[in-house]
């Protein structure tokens, strides 16, 4: 047994082979490792602009609609140009990790931003 293999849904570390697939007691979600391993690797890869365009870090960016900012009344307009990104793997969408000029630090979801 694997003693590194998690369940890729739910992250349980009891999971046990099944025949060729393995299992998660917890979730009971089916995989085959090998086909996981190259599909995460394939999506984790390349993260995507509005337009299809494959970003990098270090990019430059600009927002294509106003954004407003949870927890505040500041609104991050549509066209800011923001430069020097870093592609981060936010788990809740937020992709891009950048700083606003005049706003600050935060994180971006690519679907919002064209490259510049």
């Amino acid at each position: 047994m694997d003693s590194n293999l998690k369940c890729p849904v739910c992250g349980c570390e009891h999971v046990y082979p099944d025949g060729a697939l393995w299992m998660c007691p917890e979730c009971a979600h089916e995989w085959n490792p090998a086909e996981t391993a190259t599909e995460s690797g394939e999506a984790s890869a390349e993260i995507r602009d509005a337009n299809g365009n494959v970003l990098a870090d270090g990019d430059s960016v600009t927002v294509i609609k106003d954004l407003k900012i949870k927890g505040s009344s500041m609104v991050v307009k549509g066209g800011t140009k923001v430069k020097n990104i870093r592609l981060s793997d936010g788990g809740d969408g937020h992709d891009i990790a950048c700083k606003i000029p005049g706003i600050g630090a935060m994180n971006l979801k690519s679907e919002f931003v064209r490259k510049a």
